[in-house]
């Protein structure tokens, strides 16, 4: 691939090998404005890749080292996901400047940015991740605009289509077998939903980030039939 070099001050030793990728959105009016906090050292934040929406590609941090883009995070039992991951932040104005789709471009140099990492680190489908899977409560990018199917079709990450699957919804509020049973498939699958049996409003939160990744059609944290059969496919796929 070809790179354009942007070095960041902003990054330190890793403390685990790197197994997961995490895909957000600058959330800046443009990716001038964008490069330059991920390179200000006051800012402290960082990404080791940035991709704007013709296709260029940034280098900002070597991939051994640590980048400062997860924050405060958690994926299967893991908080500290910078020292486990890869950042890569894809130009977008998000939703306080005006959300918008992702260019063609954009998400081709996206694919073949994620190509040329898997060649140099084992990463597997259900570890391309967003930032709101790792952090639902303070994160919502890269949003229910970003083509997440269309990477899985490319070979990267994971999407299903199971059966249309009618059940009632489950929403804030219920209780039972049936919502411990959500909770603990979220759990399974890497989010921070310890099973309690009872539909609160972190568990409402989750849900959403889990829709804005997986349902992107339905994204308002309600647990409807569709979105219970997806994460029972997701958790088949990922074995």
């Amino acid at each position: 691939m070809t790179f354009i070099d942007a070095p960041s001050p902003n990054f330190d030793a890793r403390k685990a090998v790197p197994d997961c990728i995490v895909l957000h959105y600058t959330g800046m009016e443009t990716g001038q404005a964008a490069l330059a906090r991920l390179c200000d050292p006051e800012a402290r934040v960082s990404a080791h890749y940035m991709v704007e929406e013709d296709g260029r590609v940034f280098r900002l941090v070597p991939e051994e080292r640590r980048a400062w883009h997860a924050g405060a995070a958690f994926w299967k039992g893991v908080k500290d996901i910078n020292s486990a991951s890869i950042g890569i932040e894809i130009v977008n104005p998000g939703h306080e400047f005006g959300y918008r789709p992702f260019p063609d471009a954009q998400v081709a140099a996206v694919i073949n940015l994620l190509a040329d990492i898997r060649s140099r680190w084992t990463i597997d489908d259900d570890r391309i991740l967003g930032h709101s899977d790792i952090a639902p409560g303070r994160k919502i990018d890269p949003g229910e605009l970003f083509p997440w199917k269309r990477l899985a079709e490319a070979g990267h990450g994971l999407w299903v289509e199971p059966p249309p699957s009618p059940g009632a919804p489950l929403g804030r509020g219920e209780e039972g077998t049936g919502v411990f049973a959500l909770q603990a498939g979220l759990t399974r699958l890497g989010y921070n939903c310890a099973p309690s049996g009872q539909y609160d409003e972190w568990t409402e939160t989750v849900v959403a980030a889990f829709q804005r990744h997986w349902r992107q059609s339905r994204f308002d944290g309600v647990a409807d039939g569709e979105t219970r059969a997806r994460l029972v496919a997701l958790l088949r796929a990922a074995g």
